[in-house]
């Protein structure tokens, strides 16, 4: 998942009464979803046999058709849906080598999304220490940048500096690779943000419009050539980066659906990516909720629930390389989305929803109190009235549809984000199991209520929510702003 936060200025907490044990079907849902269920056999599969599957790659179509097929078996209705991708990019193998006087070491490095590779013989350039990125540093440099690898100091992301840590690594990176870009490095390294010589792997500011080499470097090696650089050393840097690298592609949505009984025009949606990086297995970003959503859909079959509106279960793909999937709905589905009541996003793994993002929306807070009133136990719930980029509800949102997105708590999210520690061992089990019973209240309760009091955004509104807010950084923080600008993604505007 790829998320941004900033300026969050209205909280709702939500203290709800306990519910009631009627044997409401909502009820019975939460039960149900509280209860054994496969969930766990399905996050096996797909994180530990299939394990990391970046869109492109084959590990990726197997987990195509094994969402297709885990739809099959439950008995909904699925449809393996098209999309294009603008640019295909796979990292083979990247290697590097730091010498100078007396000095050689190969550190271990990983290229970043749509990081330009290099040819067999690899391109060396001197090394040179770009201190923060800072204006400042990048203008010390002077024109010794031209043409030189510039090694860039990270602040530590662990868990306790949580998802503002993460969100000021994405933030920052805007003006550091604009910098380095207009002083015509020869590419740009990353040090790593992990400690333990952990790696990982992120979409870089440019997006599929990146045109730099972009590697990020073990922790402890970066600091050791800092250290060295900071000494008085001259040393170069000697990278080969085998990358497939190549034009648009067709890639796959796998979504599911379940008819509405009374109002089957209306859809209520719930997505998770099913894509990931592949350092890691993809476990708690986000097989997690991929599993969660797909139990969702088989325990309102196994109930025989009738929720008077359409639930459309949504795996999307092409979300870690720029929300594509998502973005791919929204173009084939647009005759529809008129008719979408509320798509809604989970992807922070598996800490606790602690509530919802509104997305400048506060319209719909008393239909959301009601639903979650069935979990009410599992509370409270703070709700955030602030637009978020990061996830697949952006074009939903720009597109004015409602949407939602879950706010969960950072608990190992942060540390683990995108890298090759992401794999089963770090999930909560126990806590999944909680947020599946809170999603899936969320989802049947909106597409069972009676009545529906808000609509679809017009393009006036969605501008006034973007000109208003910090949208605009945020998109630029992904390379979706000038898309914007351009029409070519969200409502058409002036």
């Amino acid at each position: 998942m790829k998320k941004i936060l900033l300026c969050i200025s209205l909280f709702y907490t939500l203290c709800l009464p306990q519910a009631q044990a009627a044997d409401t079907d909502a009820a019975r849902l939460v039960a149900k979803m509280k209860g054994q269920t496969p969930i766990f056999t399905d996050l096996k599969q797909l994180a530990d046999e299939i394990g990391g599957r970046p869109t492109g790659s084959s590990a990726n179509a197997k987990a195509v058709l094994w969402a297709e097929q885990k739809f099959k078996d439950i008995g909904v209705n699925v449809t393996v849906e098209p999309f294009d991708m603008p640019r295909f990019w796979l990292e083979n193998q990247s290697s590097a080598t730091v010498t100078g006087p007396d000095v050689r070491f190969t550190p271990r490095v990983v290229a970043m999304p749509f990081s330009t590779g290099t040819d067999n013989a690899g391109l060396k350039a001197p090394l040179l220490n770009g201190g923060t990125g800072a204006e400042a540093d990048i203008a010390r440099l002077g024109t010794a940048a031209k043409g030189a690898w510039v090694l860039i100091q990270t602040p530590v992301l662990d868990d306790a500096a949580g998802l503002n840590g993460l969100f000021r690594e994405y933030m920052d990176a805007i003006d550091i690779e604009q910098r380095l870009e207009e002083a015509r490095v020869a590419g740009l390294i990353y040090m790593s943000s992990r400690r333990h010589n952990l790696l990982y792997r992120h979409l870089s500011s440019k997006g599929a419009a990146n045109k730099l080499p972009i590697l990020v470097m073990e922790r402890e090696e970066a600091q050791r050539a800092q250290r060295l650089l900071q000494g008085g050393k001259a040393l170069s840097f000697s990278a080969r980066i085998n990358v497939e690298d190549g034009p648009t592609f067709t890639a796959y949505n796998v979504i599911g659906e379940i008819k509405g009984a009374s109002h089957p025009e209306e859809i209520v949606l719930i997505g998770a990516h099913l894509d990931s990086f592949d350092l890691g297995t993809g476990a708690l970003d986000n097989g997690s909720n991929v599993s969660m959503v797909i139990d969702i859909a088989r325990q309102i079959t196994a109930l025989g629930l009738k929720p008077r509106r359409t639930i459309r279960f949504a795996l999307w793909n092409g979300e870690e390389q720029g929300l594509y999937g998502s973005f791919g709905y929204t173009k084939r589905h647009a005759a529809e989305l008129d008719h979408h009541v509320m798509a809604t996003s989970y992807d922070m793994g598996t800490g606790k929803i602690s509530g919802f993002f509104l997305n400048g929306r506060d319209e719909f807070l008393p239909a959301l109190n009601n639903v979650l009133e069935p979990v009410a136990d599992l509370g409270p719930f703070t709700h955030i009235n602030h637009p978020v980029v990061g996830t697949d509800n952006f074009d939903f949102m720009m597109q004015g549809v409602a949407n939602l997105v879950a706010a969960q708590d950072s608990a190992n999210y942060a540390s683990n984000y995108h890298a090759q520690s992401d794999t089963f061992d770090k999930v909560n089990q126990a806590q999944l199991k909680l947020n599946s019973a809170i999603a899936a209240a969320v989802t049947f309760g909106l597409a069972d209520r009676e009545d529906i009091s808000w609509e679809r955004y017009t393009a006036e509104k969605v501008k006034y929510l973007v000109d208003s807010t910090d949208l605009p950084r945020q998109m630029k923080a992904f390379g979706i702003w000038q898309d914007w600008l351009d029409n070519k993604r969200g409502i058409k505007h002036d």
